[in-house]
């Protein structure tokens, strides 16, 4: 092929404008993988949290994350894979409680960070995002429940209703990322709070008749749904939920109590009425009724007759902690109040929220803060529930059988599975001496199905 001026000149300008295009388009390209990159959400943050409901790793971020989760075995791990994202934090650093992580390793795969948690069993995964708050930013949030963990049932002491002892579920408000309101010097509510569930719990424990249900048992966060649950799983008598209040001026002062509302209860009962897992479940606290195989109008006359014993219940017992608070803490208000606050709302378990001071107040803040008052607050809760329980008490609890019109008569207990002779004789507050001289035995030894007669005293 002849080659002219011409013929060169043209074949010079398209191999230039080839190159000025792929060099045009890489520089696009590049352009957007840049982009691309500044744009990926930032991970600056691992935590781990253990507790007795679940184990519970977030990942606190600059922005919303999409993820994906997906389970190995042999050996068992999970992993959680996060497109668009840049990981900013040792992952060797973070500690991992005492639940099934043993290791956890990470990896930054071009813009895509993968999580390797090395477990010990398998795990049931349930993730969702948190949007920012108070000092927290935008969060993923995945918890893990081991087999004995997926029922609330099998975490939950239950006790059979042969003298049975009077169950108080206590709640302190708030956990974990969520600390409530926070007075002058960070006080935080839910660290005051939990001190004075905790010291309401060793009271009850210590009064015979009594029980205890903590329902948050450390520094960690449970949705309120979940926290009424854990209280009719248990076979809560009545529930109590300890907060600390807040305004925005700083002249707010007083402790309240609140009860269910008429409004709440009237939407709760069409709730139960609507959800099926509800239907099967219990009402009447301790007892044995169940939803499922009633129609909507029966189930509707049961659940109304439910709620109001109930809140004629709550009402009472709220006047008697109010009467008990007067005398160590300004009152908010003299009687109790109602409203719609979601952890009130177990149609069969007589419930109270107990506002314990306002905390924005700094004076009610200051006092709050300490021990001696927190001791107080809390002994003035327990005397008020104790002094209503003990006056009505729950059918077939320990409390009942004293409170009857001829309790020195023998009760008979049958023994189940778990029975011990000591255990039954703790539980009904004599001693194993005494059972067993009552009963005619010379040892330890019993057996299910076994009827052993209960003294009085």
């Amino acid at each position: 092929m002849k080659w002219n001026d011409a013929s060169v000149t043209r074949r010079l300008q398209v191999g230039h404008n080839r190159f000025i295009t792929r060099w045009t388009l890489g520089g696009v390209l590049a352009m957007f993988f840049i982009a691309d990159v500044m744009a990926a959400a930032v991970i600056d943050n691992i935590r781990v949290r253990t507790s007795p409901e679940r184990t519970r790793i977030v990942l606190d971020t600059s922005e919303p994350l999409d993820h994906k989760i997906f389970a190995l075995v042999e050996p068992d791990r999970l992993v959680i894979d996060v497109p668009h994202a840049n990981l900013q934090v040792d992952a060797s650093q973070v500690p991992l409680g005492d639940g099934p992580i043993q290791g956890l390793r990470t990896s930054q795969q071009g813009d895509k960070v993968r999580l390797v948690l090395d477990l010990d069993a398998p795990v049931r995964p349930r993730s969702f995002l948190l949007k920012p708050i108070l000092n927290y930013s935008d969060r993923l949030v995945v918890d893990l429940y081991t087999k004995e963990q997926q029922s609330p049932a099998q975490r939950v002491e239950r006790l059979t209703n042969q003298m049975r002892d009077v169950i108080v579920a206590i709640d302190a408000g708030h956990g974990g990322d969520d600390p409530g309101a926070i007075g002058p010097g960070k006080l935080y509510e839910k660290v005051v709070v939990f001190e004075i569930a905790r010291k309401m719990a060793d009271m009850f424990n210590e009064a015979p008749g009594f029980r205890a249900l903590m329902i948050r048992q450390g520094d960690y966060y449970l949705g309120l749904r979940e926290r009424t649950d854990i209280a009719r799983k248990g076979r809560a008598d009545v529930f109590l939920s300890i907060h600390a209040d807040a305004f925005k001026t700083a002249k707010a002062h007083g402790a309240s109590v609140y009860a269910i509302s008429e409004k709440g209860a009237t939407s709760e009962t069409a709730r139960w009425l609507a959800e099926k897992e509800n239907r099967a479940d219990l009402i009447g606290g301790a007892g044995e009724v169940t939803l499922d195989d009633k129609d909507d109008l029966l189930a509707g006359v049961l659940l109304d007759l439910s709620i109001t014993a109930s809140l004629s219940s709550s009402l009472e017992m709220g006047g008697r902690v109010l009467s008990a608070i007067g005398p160590i803490n300004r009152l908010h208000k003299k009687q109790v109040e109602q409203a719609s606050f979601a952890v009130l709302k177990s149609p069969d378990v007589p419930s109270l929220l107990i506002e314990t001071g306002y905390i924005s107040n700094p004076a009610e803040a200051r006092r709050l803060a300490t021990e001696q008052h927190q001791r107080k607050m809390a002994r003035a809760i327990f005397s008020g529930v104790h002094d209503y329980l003990t006056n009505n008490p729950p059918a077939g609890t320990w409390l009942a059988w004293k409170k009857s019109d001829s309790p020195t008569e023998a009760l008979s207990y049958r023994i189940v599975s778990g029975d011990t002779l000591s255990g039954i004789a703790d539980r009904h507050r004599i001693s194993a001496t005494r059972l067993k001289e009552v009963n005619g035995l010379s040892g330890d030894l019993i057996r299910i199905g076994q009827v052993l007669k209960i003294p009085a005293s």
